[in-house]
């Protein structure tokens, strides 16, 4: 009995689908679909009252249904048609909204909702639209380089597993870049995958690169369509290196140009423009017609001032594109004469010149015991106090480290030998002819030496706490200066000493006597030690304080009466000396005269006694 029912509900359905017809009121509908997402397709279809089930199928593209499922209003249950692709992928609700889990590119079709009555089957159809987003565009393949003028590939711009299918565009800077003859190529295709129905699409670019395009950023976009429209990916951009020859050589000069003196080593640098810059270079030093190949760079060591000159490079392969530049070493020369340790006497004159030969204007310095002079030194005259270390130095500012120097050490001394031959002649010859003009001694020679000269001087503290007493010592070679306290003998180490400087000097010491002593200054050098002492009261005891040294005024009507003193005693000695060569031309010419007086003497006596023989004879 149910199987005959049975039979009559498919034949009932059977004539009831060839029946069927679309409610009026309804058209197409599109349901829009992600790739991977569920599919929700609604019925669109009131549900009649007298309703006994309803049925879900799709169309082959041949037009033939295959039914994928059942549920009954009566008995609420649901059944799934045996169709392999959509296994365990459907649901169908109570209000007989179908949804398909996963979408696939397959579920592309038309759906179609049926609800059946007894007396009527009604009809409400679904598009199905799937959409996947393709992968981000990338440039690949790229291109190590580009060569200016060229055509050549720079790339190919590929986005995957999209549908439908996309369009792929390319950029320039972030703008478009459209197929132009000779200078842009776009090849575009694009691959279904058959299992997938995914497309791949690939867009190949070839371009002619020109410096302009250094730097300048290329990138590519693919276009899809989506379940909410049209949207655009873009790609990564891609910088490529760009290679064009070389227009222009320079050339370097290592160190700067303006800093090179002799001795320093020197390397030339020849730089051309081109990408990727030459490697190897031709070399023309001055004077050398034929160039030195070489890397891009040419070291000359310890040049010396025959190297100041013009000096190029060029490319190798293209002579005629050359640079140049000009290079000075720079030099300085000092001679200085006399040079080394000098003696002179006192009153001599010296001449002394520092010469200066250099690459350009050079400063001349003169220093004398480290103390920087004003001018050159000239010696019409020497003096004492002209003794001393002297240094000529000269310098190019410009040039670093480039300085010369040389020193000249006088030494001053008086004239010891002549005043030594005067005393031993005059010791003999004439002895006891001059005193001193003060003394009984005999007038001395080495007083015009430049033995030690003392005078102290003492000065009390306002504060009347301390006294400072102060040796001035003048002589040359420098005198060594010692403090002793007599009566004890005890030595004072804590003084405090002056520079020396034209022979002069002096020693200081601050004490405060509880009572009176005597202080001894001694100064000693090569030629004689001088002593000298002073008498300070004890600190509570006010006295008079002794003046400082005398002024420079003062000293030169000193050293004007002591050349003219030196003068007069020298005319006398040598007023002295033409006496007593008179005196002697004298005295032999008298002996002269006795001789020949007694001669004739004798010959007188010898006549006198002839003629007393020839008397006696006679008688």
């Amino acid at each position: 009995m149910e199987s005959k029912r049975a039979s009559s509900c498919r034949l009932l359905f059977g004539l009831l689908i060839s029946a069927a017809v679309l409610r009026p009121g309804l058209g197409w509908y599109t349901v829009n679909s992600a790739y991977g997402d569920t599919i929700i397709m609604p019925c669109r279809l009131d549900v009649p009252q007298n309703l006994m089930f309803g049925k879900w199928k799709y169309e082959k593209p041949d037009g033939s249904p295959v039914f994928i499922a059942f549920r009954s209003s009566t008995k609420k249950s649901v059944q799934y048609d045996d169709v392999p692709e959509y296994k365990d992928r459907l649901s169908l609700s109570e209000n007989y909204t179908l949804s398909i889990s996963n979408a696939r590119i397959s579920d592309e079709k038309r759906f179609v909702c049926m609800l059946v009555t007894e007396d009527n089957v009604f009809e409400a159809p679904t598009i199905v639209k799937v959409f996947k987003q393709p992968s981000k565009p990338e440039i690949v393949s790229k291109a190590l380089f580009l060569e200016t003028e060229q055509l050549k590939k720079l790339g190919d711009c590929i986005s995957e597993d999209s549908y439908p299918d996309g369009n792929i565009t390319w950029y320039r800077n972030g703008k478009v870049l459209h197929p132009l003859e000779g200078a842009v190529v776009i090849i575009f295709k694009k691959e279904m995958d058959p299992v997938t129905q995914l497309y791949t699409m690939t867009s190949t670019l070839e371009y002619k690169t020109s410096k302009a395009d250094i730097q300048m950023p290329f990138t590519c976009s693919v276009t899809y369509y989506g379940p909410t429209g049209q949207k655009t990916v873009y790609s990564d951009q891609a910088v490529f290196d760009i290679y064009y020859p070389t227009e222009q050589v320079t050339i370097q000069v290592l160190p700067p140009k303006n800093a090179i003196k002799e001795g320093d080593n020197i390397t030339l640098r020849c730089l051309g423009n081109g990408n990727p810059p030459p490697e190897e270079f031709l070399f023309y030093l001055p004077g050398q017609p034929e160039g030195i190949r070489s890397s891009n760079t040419y070291t000359l060591t310890d040049v010396r001032r025959n190297a100041t000159g013009d000096y190029k490079c060029s490319l190798i392969d293209k002579k005629s594109m050359i640079a140049s530049t000009t290079i000075t070493v720079h030099y300085l020369d000092l001679s200085l004469n006399p040079s080394g340790e000098v003696t002179r006497q006192i009153g001599d004159a010296l001449p002394v010149s520092c010469t200066i030969s250099a690459s350009r204007n050079a400063t001349v310095v003169w220093m004398k015991d480290n103390i920087r002079l004003r001018s050159s030194p000239t010696f019409s005259s020497l003096h004492y106090q002209d003794a001393g270390n002297y240094v000529c130095e000269t310098a190019l500012q410009e040039v670093e480290g480039l300085k010369k120097r040389e020193s000249l050490t006088l030494i001053v001394e008086g004239n010891k030998i002549l005043g030594h031959q005067f005393t031993l002649f005059f010791e003999n010859f004439l002895t006891g002819f001059f005193y001193d003009l003060s003394s009984t001694s005999y007038f001395n020679c080495n007083d015009i030496l430049g033995k030690p000269q003392i005078k102290m001087t003492k000065k009390t503290d306002p504060s009347g706490l301390s006294k400072t007493i102060i040796c001035h010592v003048e002589g040359f070679p420098k005198p060594a200066i010692q403090w002793t306290i007599t009566g004890s003998g005890s030595v004072i180490n804590q003084t405090e000493e002056s520079p020396y400087i034209n022979g002069r000097y002096y020693s200081k010491i601050i004490i405060s006597p509880e009572e009176n002593v005597t202080l001894t200054c001694t100064a000693e050098n090569q030629l004689e030690r001088t002593v000298n002492s002073l008498n300070v009261s004890a600190i509570s005891i006010p006295e008079h304080d002794e003046a400082d040294e005398i002024s420079d005024e003062n000293r030169e009507k000193v050293n004007d009466q002591a050349k003219l003193i030196v003068g007069i005693v020298v005319g006398l000695l040598l007023a002295a000396l033409v006496a007593g060569v008179v005196y002697w031309l004298y005295m032999k010419k008298s002996k002269t005269a006795s001789k020949h007086v007694n001669k004739d003497l004798g010959n007188m006596e010898e006549n006198k006694k002839l003629e007393e023989n020839n008397h006696k004879t006679e008688a």
